[in-house]
């Protein structure tokens, strides 16, 4: 297995390019549908938050932009919060709304029967790029809980021509510069039928919507066994990838560090990637951190995946594409997977670590993070309040 002590200039420049984003709920306490657990230090409040993901930044250097959840986050002055983020060398991303936590929404939202719960929704949605604006942010996220449990218990044809119309007035919201993302889960909270199950659900509407509105891919909301590499490159084909959600799991949520259960599939993933250029900053796909650690330190955690991406990445780059081709061209199926795999199995931490030195940040930054004392002061410092987690 190769061990380079230096990447090439030209995987050095994309890395040094490439940044993520981080969700401050992901430095909240959670948990399972059975316990939402509580930990030392845990933020009570969204500035702590952005102290938290701003560590995460500074020992990896690539993850500069924190996403909020509203009304998760709600301040009174989104300016000051604004403010706060720059000082902690932050700035804010996509405002997350949040339509599956009231019990108006039980039946649905955004494709609730009742007119009443769809304008409350609407309303929300409208509120969220007031939110979006006061922060400095230009993209809205919408991930719907919407669906059904029973056959019959609603039209599914009625549900998605609510969701056009509510989408619809949303989009009409928007300004110029600015855009809306639609994210699909393929089931969960809804175990017969999800209103957004999987990116063409997300794309009809996208397209229906125009050119402001895109998909957004979660690694963890596909069926077992679905190729997302090949979603990928048809919304890169369609230009309708607007942001890409990092996490893992085994089998239905997913909420583990990335690449933690099937690095090769990161691996393709980011290939495919890379192969179409979207991992540049002018690509306009948002990458970003979508996971709750409900066991493990939440900023530990975080870093943890950025350098998982940050490893892969460098892979990903590394393949030796003029190679590839020849051999697609000839037909050689052994030879073109053998290409892919040397970039795969390639040990790229040295080199890694290397880049990090020169960009001034740690070697390791895992380990320096967890020798700061930073998780010790907070946990000291933050007595008392109420811990931020879902629903606040």
């Amino acid at each position: 297995m190769p061990t380079p002590s230096a990447l090439p200039a030209e995987v050095a420049r994309d890395l040094a390019d490439f940044t993520i984003e981080v969700p401050s709920w992901g430095y909240g306490n959670s948990g399972t549908r059975f316990k939402v657990f509580g930990t030392p230090g845990t933020p009570r409040d969204p500035y702590e938050k952005i102290a938290d993901a701003a560590q995460t930044h500074a020992f990896t250097g690539s993850a500069p932009r924190v996403s909020l959840h509203y009304p998760w986050d709600r301040v009174e002055d989104f300016g000051a919060l604004r403010e706060f983020a720059t000082e902690q060398g932050m700035t804010l991303g996509m405002i997350n709304s949040n339509t599956f936590q009231d019990d108006e929404y039980k039946f649905g939202s955004l494709t609730h029967g009742d007119h009443a719960v769809r304008r409350r929704a609407i309303d929300h949605h409208l509120e969220c790029l007031d939110v979006m604006r006061a922060t400095g942010s230009t993209e809205m996220k919408i991930w719907l809980a919407d669906g059904t449990n029973y056959a019959g218990q609603d039209s599914i044809r009625a549900r998605q021509d609510r969701l056009a119309e509510s989408l619809r007035e949303i989009y009409g919201g928007l300004g110029e510069g600015e855009r809306l993302v639609l994210e699909y889960k393929f089931f969960e909270p809804a175990f017969y039928h999800t209103d957004v199950p999987d990116w063409g659900t997300s794309l009809l509407h996208c397209l229906a919507l125009g050119e402001q509105a895109q998909v957004v891919l979660d690694t963890g909301h596909h069926a077992p066994g679905t190729n997302i590499e090949f979603i990928v490159a048809q919304l890169l084909r369609q230009d309708r990838l607007g942001a890409f959600d990092f996490n893992s799991r085994n089998y239905a949520d997913d909420d583990l560090i990335v690449g933690a259960a099937d690095p090769f599939q990161l691996f393709r993933i980011l290939f495919e990637i890379t192969q179409q250029e979207a991992h540049r900053p002018a690509s306009g796909v948002n990458f970003m951190l979508d996971q709750c650690h409900n066991l493990e330190s939440k900023i530990q955690g975080q870093i943890r995946s950025v350098l998982n991406v940050q490893e892969t990445l460098a892979k990903a780059l590394l393949v030796d594409r003029a190679a590839l081709a020849d051999a697609q061209e000839r037909h050689d199926v052994l030879e073109a997977n053998t290409i892919l795999m040397d970039a795969f199995w390639t040990d790229v931490r040295p080199a890694l670590a290397a880049f990090r030195e020169e960009q001034g940040l740690p070697a390791d930054p895992f380990a320096a993070f967890r020798a700061s004392g930073y998780e010790q002061k907070v946990a000291a410092d933050r007595v008392g309040g109420n811990q931020m987690g879902w629903g606040a």
